[in-house]
């Protein structure tokens, strides 16, 4: 239930009472990384449905930006991804989520799509290297 008055700062940033900090276009940040190996898998937004699905199905769910559409992660393939924790940052506004790959995150096939490092002394634009993951 919502508080009936504003959550003051202090209340916001400690206090027990969830009250996600949606930005202007109604989103939140989520990082979902690995629950064990904590290797970042995927970083995406949600709205306020798909964060009250991903906490109601126990799968993680997002908002497409570019199909404006709500979207299971593996609704399509099956790789969905399931939530065995989701912590919030100390004003509300963005999220981590560890959680259970069912298989590759990325669309591209990749475990994660965090899959290429930015090489620091390249002085040209080929500067992704392909890491491990």
């Amino acid at each position: 239930m919502p508080p009936s008055a504003p959550l003051t700062s202090q209340e916001r940033e400690t206090g027990s009472h969830f009250a996600p900090k949606f930005d202007s276009n109604g989103l939140l940040t989520s990082v979902v990384v690995d629950a064990v190996t904590k290797e970042v898998l995927v970083v995406a937004f949600m709205n306020e449905q798909s964060l009250a699905l991903t906490r109601s199905t126990g799968n993680v769910h997002f908002w497409s930006r570019s199909r404006n559409a709500l979207w299971m992660k593996g609704q399509t393939s099956g790789n969905v991804l399931k939530v065995e924790e989701i912590r919030v940052d100390c004003d509300q506004d963005a999220l981590v989520i560890a959680a259970t790959p069912a298989g590759p995150t990325c669309h591209t096939g990749e475990a994660s799509c965090f899959y290429r490092a930015l090489d620091l002394k390249a002085e040209d634009a080929n500067a992704l290297v392909r890491v491990k993951t």
